[in-house]
């Protein structure tokens, strides 16, 4: 049976957590959360300002700069990132209850796609014990005793979208606990609930005031976090468009950021597979709160005497598809977050018609759903790659099929692209799949489906983003290198070494 009603599982939504405690906003004003399948009020969260930024910012200057954060042992920190890690598997069902209702994400999947989560954590926790934030440097003239350091960058903004937040969440605040950073978490104003979540469980685990601070806000009290500046580094997952504004300002003061930004990432089908195997593959990507994913693959590229095979295969897996309440549980796919989402849809639908492209299946909202942002999977034939619909990122259930004469066409289609986030080569040789993959412009490319992987990390070429997250590579840029160059070696070195 569907759920139509809850009540938010967070504590404090009237408040924000800054320094340690929940605090209240400076203003009355809330922002409403509306449950994406149903239209109705979910719940609401005070809404912040540029003074509760500053407010935030603050203490996260004043942790950093003076509380014992920064100063801790690595080792220490660790504890306090695996308590966070333990923590938040027992608040998978709060996420069940919230994640749906926020982005359209179908329940039954939640709790596997979370179990990155806390991995995350843990990852990070044991990173902090083992990376060597201190090594030797042999010095250019031979003498004395040289070593670099990794030091904290300072302040984090962290920004978050609404698709996938507390997975982003987890892999911007994670490192950055373990480099020895303080960070203000700013929340998407659509799907703040994983970020009050995360709030509750530093409060939980006794994290020292001022080190994670949250608030949710729009555009304008965003911007403040970024023109601050006792923030020292952005870490941004979004719109490419608001991406490069954060650049433009942060250059003005040569702040630090990452960007992971937009995507139009390309399948590259090979004559050797089987049409059904990658029509289910892809269909099954589509699914995935229903295409907003910036990693979706959603131009096929496939072979030009094989076009109208595909994507005869293409709809139908996609009439199949049951749309539907995210906690029915006959449901594939649930709807679109927002009806601001659901209208950009739509207009692009508008917009391939236009340009010539053959709607072969979708394009619309269910017949059997009056209510909630709902939209059927869709699929286009004949479509030119330099079209709009092939061009620009949709973030939305819909896939371009794009014919290619050979592999050397479809390489230079795939690549014919102002992003690079994500690609995949569909084929059984292995050898093929890593030949070409090598020669795409992309940031993952994996074989036979979505393989974006941020245990190993992930980000995108182009306009697609700067920076890595996940893995080592998601650590790295919350570090400061410094060069120390001492007249002899430290007892500290020395006792390192024993």
């Amino acid at each position: 049976m569907a759920t139509n009603t809850a009540n938010a599982p967070v504590a404090h939504a009237g408040k924000f957590f800054i320094g340690g405690e929940w605090v209240e906003p400076t203003t009355d004003h809330k922002i409403n959360v509306i449950e994406a399948a149903t239209e109705e009020l979910f719940y609401a969260v005070a809404e912040g300002e540029p003074a509760d930024v500053g407010r935030a910012v603050a203490a996260a200057r004043q942790a950093f700069d003076e509380g014992p954060w920064p100063r801790m042992a690595p080792h220490q920190r660790a504890e306090f990132i695996r308590a966070m890690a333990r923590a938040l598997e027992k608040r998978v069902d709060d996420m069940v209850e919230i994640w749906p209702r926020e982005s359209g994400i179908v329940a039954s999947i939640v709790p596997d796609v979370l179990t990155e989560v806390p991995a995350a954590f843990d990852y990070y926790a044991d990173l902090a014990e083992s990376y060597p934030f201190e090594q030797e440097a042999r010095t250019s003239s031979g003498a004395g005793f040289g070593m670099i350091v990794g030091e904290p960058v300072g302040v984090v903004g962290a920004i978050i979208p609404w698709n996938t937040p507390m997975g982003l969440i987890a892999f911007k605040l994670a490192p950055a606990l373990a480099a020895g950073c303080t960070v203000v978490i700013k929340a998407s104003p659509e799907a703040p609930g994983a970020a009050y979540v995360v709030a509750e469980v530093a409060e939980q685990v006794g994290l020292p005031p001022g080190v994670v601070n949250v608030l949710t806000a729009d555009r304008e009290a965003s911007e403040a976090l970024v023109t601050d500046p006792r923030v020292d580094k952005i870490a941004f997952t979004g719109s490419t468009a608001v991406g490069k504004r954060i650049a433009g300002i942060l250059s003005g003061r040569i702040g630090r950021y990452t960007l992971e930004l937009g995507g139009k990432s390309a399948a590259v089908v090979l004559d050797d597979m089987e049409v059904a195997e990658v029509a289910d593959s892809l269909s099954d990507g589509a699914c995935f709160v229903s295409g907003q994913i910036c990693a979706s693959l959603t131009r096929i590229v496939v072979p030009r005497h094989r076009h109208d095979e595909f994507v005869d295969a293409l709809a139908d897996r996609f009439s199949r598809i049951k749309v539907g309440n995210p906690f029915d549980s006959s449901a594939e796919m649930g709807p679109l977050a927002t009806s601001r989402q659901r209208d950009r849809v739509e207009s692009y639908v508008e917009i391939g018609k236009a340009e010539g492209a053959k709607l072969a299946y979708g394009g619309g909202r269910p017949k059997d759903l009056d209510r909630g942002w709902f939209f059927e999977p869709t699929v286009f034939g004949d479509v030119d790659n330099s079209s709009r619909l092939a061009q620009e990122e949709i973030f939305g259930p819909v896939l371009s099929v794009i014919a290619a004469a050979d592999d050397e066409e479809a390489i230079r289609i795939a690549n014919d692209s102002p992003f690079g986030l994500n690609a995949s080569v569909f084929t059984h040789d292995a050898d093929r799949a890593q030949a070409i993959s090598r020669r795409l412009r992309a940031g993952t490319v994996g074989q036979n489906g979505n393989r974006a992987d941020f245990g190993i990390g992930f980000g995108g070429f182009k306009e697609s983003g700067f920076g890595r997250e996940g893995g080592l590579a998601g650590m790295l840029p919350y570090l400061e290198n410094k060069t120390v160059v001492l007249d002899q070696s430290p007892t500290s070195a020395s006792q390192r070494q024993r």
